[in-house]
């Protein structure tokens, strides 16, 4: 008993201490950065359309002025005597719209959230390239007592805890958000949330961590039920206007719209997102650190919900590859990928080579998956050549297995105690 007390006693002292870091720097209330991403290779930028607050900060109060993985950006914030207090990295559809169309002119929304800090400070909004070389930066500067920061007044729209983690630290915040349930749909969709949460904590390490999460369903009702699906030609007026055939991907489903994800979280403290949408068609997508959408009525509705949030959370790349995708080409080579499960070779020794066991072939052949477990397998980031990945099979390739591999359980793992010790 006294064994469990000095352990109880040690992590509220833990806890104490991050929230003393955090309330140094920043009130309890979140800053929101809506941004428009726009431009080709040539010319990119980051403009700012408008900033929100609301009370309550349900990001990490730990770790505040570190990344732990690098994203295709990132926004630090810097005080008035150049202290950087807070950074955090992210992924964008802009970052993927690049990648495939470099000389066509789009704009994409995005949004990031900050900490609100007590004195003037600056958020640097800074976007990369797949060789991690900065092509846009912009700096706005926060003002905690700028009277053009709208403060929602609105309450928050009906939610409910599927789960309410027990773990006396900071926890991550997930808002699950509905999409083409109409208002009558609500209880089916309270049931989807639920089954995505029991799929998600069905999958290590999610089990192991399960009281570090609290994850709320809040009810967004579309007028109409399902989703838009534009291969036949079916256009749906739903609450986040997310549509399938992305980038002309057919089973590839997000949103453009991801200010209003964030305006139905008003009230509702939540970092992490993922959007079920009613549908029977196939697809889903992820982004790091912007959301997870997903069909929940389509085939394996658990297992991708699963892949999906191995995006959007864990900073996951996909491990498959197949002839005439879409996202064919989008590594370079000479790069290393800054997702932790695939490697071009260029720093392998920053990925899972310690977790190679003696004598492991490299490339590993994929006749040999039952003796290496974690190995060095051609194939993955939607390319045959010159990309690898860590394991023949895993969540991140394919649906029909139980788990992510190792390398990836790891990486999920790194990434909850980076935002909760």
């Amino acid at each position: 008993m006294k064994r469990l007390l000095n352990a109880a006693c040690a992590l509220f002292i833990c806890a104490s201490a991050h929230a003393s870091g955090f309330n140094t720097f920043f009130a309890d209330s979140t800053l929101r950065l809506d941004l428009i991403l726009s431009g080709t290779h040539e010319s990119v930028s980051v403009s700012l359309s408008r900033l929100h607050c609301k009370p309550g900060w349900a990001g990490r109060k730990t770790n505040l002025d570190s990344l732990l993985l690098k994203g295709s950006g990132d926004v630090t914030v810097v005080t008035a005597e150049g202290d950087t207090i807070y950074r955090n990295s992210f992924s964008s559809l802009f970052s993927e719209w690049l990648d495939l169309n470099p000389k066509e002119n789009r704009a994409f929304q995005h949004s990031v959230t900050v900490p609100m800090p007590r004195s003037t400070a600056t958020a640097t909004v800074t976007l990369r390239d797949k060789r991690h070389n900065a092509i846009a930066t912009s700096t706005f500067t926060i003002d905690p007592a700028d009277i053009l920061i709208k403060k929602d007044s609105r309450g928050a729209l009906p939610h409910t805890y599927i789960h309410r983690g027990s773990f006396r630290g900071p926890k991550i915040s997930v808002a699950i958000l509905a999409e083409g349930y109409t208002e009558s749909d609500m209880p089916l969709f309270i049931a989807d949330a639920k089954a995505a949460v029991k799929a998600l904590f069905s999958h290590k390490p999610f089990d192991e961590f399960r009281e570090r999460f609290d994850i709320i369903a809040v009810e967004t009702p579309s007028d109409t039920t399902g989703v838009s699906t534009p291969k036949y030609a079916d256009w749906r007026h739903t609450a986040f206007d997310s549509h399938f055939s992305t980038f002309y991907s057919d089973r590839y489903l997000t949103t453009p719209s991801v200010w209003a994800m964030h305006e139905a979280c008003r009230g509702i403290p939540a970092e992490h997102f993922i959007i079920l949408a009613n549908s029977d068609e196939y697809g889903g997508g992820g982004i790091f650190n912007a959301y997870t959408l997903t069909s929940s009525r389509g085939t394996n509705f658990n297992n991708v919900v699963t892949h999906e949030f191995g995006h959007s959370f864990g900073g996951l790349a996909d491990e498959y590859f197949y002839d005439g995708d879409v996202m064919d080409n989008t590594y370079p080579l000479d790069a290393e990928p800054w997702e932790p499960n695939i490697t071009t070779l260029v720093d392998f020794d920053s990925k899972w080579k310690d977790m190679l066991a003696d004598g492991t072939p490299q490339p590993t052949p994929t006749d040999l998956s039952m003796q290496y477990p974690v190995g060095l397998y051609e194939g993955g980031g939607y390319s045959f050549h010159g990309i690898y990945r860590p394991a023949d099979y895993c969540r991140m390739r394919v649906n029909n297995t139980d788990a992510f591999c190792p390398v990836c359980q790891r990486a999920i793992r790194k990434m909850i105690q980076f935002y909760t010790e």
